[in-house]
């Protein structure tokens, strides 16, 4: 994207100079085309992204004031950076500020945009990639949008405990249907091209190749304006009234009570008081937005979701660098083989995979299919990702592969005997890694012969919705390979959590007393929603005995008892009419059925009795202890990752800023002690990890 971008700069005579890579202070690049259209690019220096700093709104400010004494034919903005447009502000610039701080620089921005809004002449976004928050309310400042085939816009803010800030509420809800505003903003969903143009947020959807066509169309008026928000619709009309938004108001708040509780959430429950308050004036939602932003940043919901963004950046920071991986082959193409495959195919990888059931090879192609549909891609590119993906019954890929990712069953017999037959075949420098979920590595090693480059990659399901992968190393594993292995995961947009070889690894070793407790608790006579309640209260995205139905009842049974002889601290039996469930069938929600009826979607535990919180307590505790676990036995690194790790796995309640800050606001004394007093009355399972005492 980028070489086509400066190219058409290039042709507006951009002084770039000589040396078109030098390094330069500046963020906006400008230069005048010979029909008098000016062009900015937005070319944030040291950075693969653009983000939306103070620097670059001062600087957008400084090129304003020529623009306003002597206004072009019309300004088109865009970016020069091949990912996106802009990822949205810089929230690292907010570390420190009080709210009145924050409101004020918020308030500047606010100047500058609506200087933006008013020049005397056409204004036009043109987006290529993402839009998100401050860069989706720059392009909203324009008089016009062009959305580049595969765009896409959103306001992540509420990921972050906040609302949009720089004008966003108020500039989307005066653009489109203010539902649909709304849903958007609440929601944090991006638009992509399709839906943005049906929104009316994209006024043109081209291909680059025509977007200076567009902006010339859309500077001489020649484009129908796509927007229905104030300007029109009987529905928008209505909601000018403040009666017909306090109905619109009231059930956007139940419906997102479910979804993002007050008490946990406070930012989507705020946006919809200033829009329900303000929604027919726009000086005055202004005026509201600012204050409730700068209000929000101060919440511990707020500062504990922006640890999890911080997270995920330290994650993704782990993924840099060459992997050296061109061809991938996977063996198994089962549920999670076919879609490592999808996935690594539609990220540009060739990838070759081999299973002897050749209508599991069908499957998996149609399961491909689908993950590319989930990703938005269009026909095209879906196509190019199903040409990278090549059912190879015979396993030829092997010899070509530089990755080989076992993907068969959870029976170490059958694993070992793929690595004898396979190790032979491939490539001296290609790595060879499974997928194993509960398997010691150190064991399954013994069949391989380079266990330099051996290790685990362990993908969670389902792979295309799951962010995070473990990475595996035994005591051989080089430091090449892990980086390797790392650093694929970055080119496939994954996180990678480095971890040392361990029952259950990280992830898996915290669940599993979280489910079996679960399990504990049904044998003795709670029922099911109860359970789920009581961990959806404490915040956790799904029940217990939902997540167990959601993994497979067959999957958390085969790692509860690859884990129960291999832990130093007993985990809870499985009941026995649970593995008589499992053998009638009734494994989840693959097969329709489990704890719940799956047959009509996911489950709703209800509202009701959530249990005491001595139950939450026994949900939640067993998974902090073993997270204590690891990081005495150096299974994980740091704090840091075993969060990243909770929270990008298993969704465990982001506004806590994961289980280990958790423990840390409570007090590492008081989860000790709360501990003994459950071993006392429940059992050795709950008897405190030694390191509470010595991290204390």
């Amino acid at each position: 994207m980028t070489g086509p971008v400066l190219e058409h700069l290039g042709e507006v005579r951009l002084e770039l100079g000589a040396a078109r890579d030098a390094p330069r202070e500046g963020h906006w690049r400008q230069g005048k085309a010979g029909d008098g259209i000016v062009w900015m690019a937005l070319d944030r220096p040291d950075s693969g992204t653009n983000t939306i700093s103070k620097a670059v709104l001062l600087e957008l400010s400084e090129q304003l004031d020529q623009l306003e004494q002597n206004p072009p034919e019309a300004l088109v903005l865009r970016s020069a950076k091949p990912k996106g447009f802009a990822a949205g502000a810089d929230i690292d610039e907010f570390t420190g500020m009080d709210p009145e701080e924050i409101e004020e620089m918020l308030r500047e921005g606010h100047r500058i945009l609506d200087r933006l809004g008013d020049l005397p002449c056409p204004t036009i976004a043109v987006v290529h990639g993402e839009a998100l928050g401050g860069g989706f309310e720059l392009a909203l400042a324009c008089d016009w949008r062009i959305a580049v085939e595969g765009a896409a816009f959103g306001f992540p803010e509420v990921q972050l405990g906040l609302h949009p800030g720089l004008g966003g509420t108020y500039r989307l809800t005066g653009l489109i249907d203010q539902v649909e505003a709304m849903q958007l903003m609440l929601t944090g969903k991006k638009a992509h091209t399709k839906k943005a143009a049906r929104l009316g947020i994209a006024d043109v959807v081209t291909e680059e190749r025509h977007v200076a066509a567009a902006a010339r169309a859309c500077a001489d008026g020649e484009v129908e304006r796509r927007g229905g928000g104030l300007r029109g619709g009987l529905k928008s009309g209505a909601l000018k009234f403040s009666r017909t938004r306090k109905l619109a108001a009231r059930q956007m708040r139940s419906k997102t009570e479910k979804e993002a509780p007050q008490a946990h959430y406070p930012a989507p429950h705020a946006l919809i008081d200033l829009w329900e308050e303000h929604g027919d004036d726009r000086s005055a939602m202004q005026e509201a937005e600012l204050q409730s932003f700068a209000r929000l940043v101060a919440t511990e919901t707020c500062q504990n979701l922006v640890r999890v963004f911080r997270l995920r950046r330290a994650l993704k920071k782990r993924a840099e660098g060459e992997d050296g991986i061109a061809h991938v082959h996977v063996v198994g193409a089962g549920e999670m083989g076919a879609e490592i495959g999808a996935w690594a195919a539609m990220r540009g990888k060739t990838e070759t995979l081999s299973d002897l059931d050749l209508d599991a090879l069908g499957k998996a192609v149609k399961t491909a299919e689908g993950v590319c549909g989930g990703a938005h891609l269009g026909a095209a590119e879906t196509r190019d990702a199903l040409d990278r993906m090549m059912p190879d019954p015979n396993g030829y890929g092997v010899r070509r592969a530089d990755l080989v990712i076992e993907a068969v069953p959870e029976k170490a017999d059958l694993k070992t005997k793929i690595y004898k037959g396979i190790c032979k075949d491939m490539k001296p420098d290609a790595i060879l890694a499974t997928n194993t979920s509960s398997l010691l590595l150190a064991r399954l090693s013994e069949a391989v012969e380079d266990k330099a480059r051996f290790a685990g990659l362990h993908f969670f399901n389902p792979v295309s919705k799951m962010q995070l992968v473990e990475v595996v190393r035994t005591k051989a594993t080089s430091d090449s390979t892990t980086q390797r292995l790392a650093a694929f995961c970055g080119v496939i947009d994954k996180l990678p959590a480095p971890v040392r070889d361990y029952p259950g690894f990280l992830v898996n070793r915290m669940l599993t007393p979280y489910l079996l407790e679960a399990m504990v608790l049904l044998d003795e006579g709670v029922q099911k929603e109860v359970v789920d309640r009581a961990a959806l209260r404490f915040g956790m995205p799904m029940g217990p005995v939902t997540l167990a139905d959601w993994v497979g009842l067959d999957i958390c049974l085969d790692v509860a008892d690859g884990l129960k002889d291999e832990l130093e601290k007993p985990v809870p039996e499985v009941p026995d009419w649970m593995r008589d469930m499992v053998e009638e069938g009734h494994t989840g929600k693959k097969a329709g059925r489990g704890f719940y009826d799956w047959s009509d979607g996911r489950p709703d535990p209800g509202e009701g009795d959530a249990g005491s919180e001595d139950l939450t307590d026994r949900l939640i505790l067993p998974m902090l202890d073993a997270c204590m676990e690891c990081l005495r036995l150096n299974v994980a690194e740091d704090e840091d990752e075993v969060d990243g790790a909770m929270i990008f796995a298993t969704g465990f309640a982001p506004f806590r800023g994961g289980p280990m800050h958790y423990a840390r606001a409570r007090g590492h004394d008081e989860v000790r002690d709360r501990l003994q007093e459950l071993s006392e009355s429940y059992g050795p399972r709950f008897v405190p990890d030694e390191g509470w005492s010595r991290d204390g």
